[in-house]
């Protein structure tokens, strides 16, 4: 009989890099890696040479940068979307996207089986498994943290000296990371006492407030239908457009964010996210909007911004709610049209102007001087009297009431 064929969503870090063995050993398989490049910044090619040092038969190094932007991070930034109020869902909306070239991968492969290196006490592990099930709902799913006797980082680096397995040991950075094109996650270590500040020295993107220049920069940023199109006057495909707001934003210490989270799996967890460019973009994005939603929509939206961040958080986005929001929130964005001018200094996004050919701001409505033809202020009157009715009727049952 032939060989088991499992695929790994592999990093080339200690858990994936131990995996392989492990896998083999226990079940007597062949292992297909892939490595997803969703714009990490690390050198990926050297994992070719590293994941056969493992064991592994082969390794698959995915391109995945101009979709992740493209197809998660711009409908993402359109629907306004922010996990409790500051998490950018940095991690949350590419383990998605890996995972479903992982079953694409495991398809073309003759995988049975597809394994990855997620915790059993946090999040990713169900944003992986949400995905398989989505486009393979038979496709086995192995996670070696629910089963294997390895509890410890120093058991990990034993099993693989013990296998010549070489492994990436950082001791100067204890910390837990994910690192995409759109932020870097830090947790753990020291950072799991929320009464610590997080140290001078974490942040690897940007510099802190304080380091900051001491004058402002000016930028400006062109949407599209709400998507995010040039910086500066310059028209920039997606994936460059993302980089250079990173640059921009990351010199001028805006976009890093702490916060206790909740976690999917009921605990909380205390992470600190850089987002320099996502930031920058978010702010732009709401500003751009101030002027071309109308209230009704622009407070709907605020609402379904929400939901459809948890839903992201919580790995769904191939459900038929994320879809349905998308498509809502498509639609409020084809007005979105127009430039934003920012001040970034010591950390802040600061308004310096907006305009928009499809602005409902008017300042003949807006002034405080005659706009008789427009609004009349003796209108106001009417309107309240109505307004304030079910108020003005209780009151004066209140009043016969005694």
């Amino acid at each position: 009989m032939a060989k088991m064929r499992v695929l790994l969503a592999y990093s080339g870090g200690l858990d994936t890099s131990i995996i392989v063995p492990w896998l083999k050993e226990n079940y007597d398989c062949d292992v297909i890696c892939v490595a997803g490049d969703v714009g990490q910044g690390e050198e990926l090619e050297p994992l070719h040479e590293k994941a056969k040092k493992c064991g592994a038969e082969k390794l698959y190094i995915e391109d995945l940068r101009k979709e992740f932007v493209e197809d998660f991070i711009w409908p993402t930034l359109k629907a306004g979307a922010v996990y409790e109020q500051k998490y950018l869902l940095g991690t949350s909306f590419a383990r998605p996207l890996i995972a479903k070239r992982l079953v694409e991968i495991a398809h073309k492969e003759n995988c049975t089986a597809i394994c990855h290196g997620c915790t059993g006490k946090g999040n990713d592990q169900v944003r992986f498994e949400l995905t398989i099930k989505a486009f393979d709902p038979q496709m086995k799913i192995i996670a070696p943290w629910r089963i294997w006797d390895l509890k410890t980082r120093e058991q990990e680096i034993e099993y693989a000296e013990a296998r010549n397995i070489p492994v990436p040991v950082k001791k100067d950075r204890p910390y837990s990371m994910d690192r995409n094109i759109w932020h870097i996650s830090h947790e753990g270590a020291d950072l799991e006492d929320p009464w610590n500040e997080p140290p001078a020295d974490l942040l690897l993107t940007m510099v802190t407030p304080e380091k900051a220049p001491d004058q402002a920069e000016y930028v400006t940023v062109d949407f599209e239908k709400g998507v995010p199109v040039a910086i500066n006057g310059e028209k920039l495909d997606a994936v460059a457009l993302v980089t250079k707001a990173n640059e921009i934003a990351a010199r001028n210490g805006v976009g890093c964010a702490d916060l206790v989270e909740n976690r999917l799996v009921g605990m909380k967890s205390r992470g600190v996210y850089e987002t320099p460019g996502g930031t920058m973009l978010y702010a732009a994005h709401q500003l751009l909007e101030s002027i071309t939603l109308d209230r009704q929509t622009s407070h709907y939206k605020d609402q379904v911004a929400i939901k459809f961040a948890e839903l992201v958080y919580d790995g769904m986005w191939y459900t038929p709610l994320r879809e349905a929001l998308s498509a809502f929130v498509d639609s409020t964005q084809q007005a979105v049209n127009g430039t934003v001018r920012l001040k970034l200094y010591k950390g802040n996004c600061i308004p310096a102007g907006i305009k928009s050919p499809n602005s409902l701001y008017m300042e003949e409505i807006a002034t405080f001087g005659d706009s008789h033809d427009l609004y009349s202020h003796k209108d106001s009157e009417g309107f309240i009297n109505l307004l304030g009715l079910p108020m003005k009727v209780k009151a004066m049952v209140d009043q016969k009431k005694g």
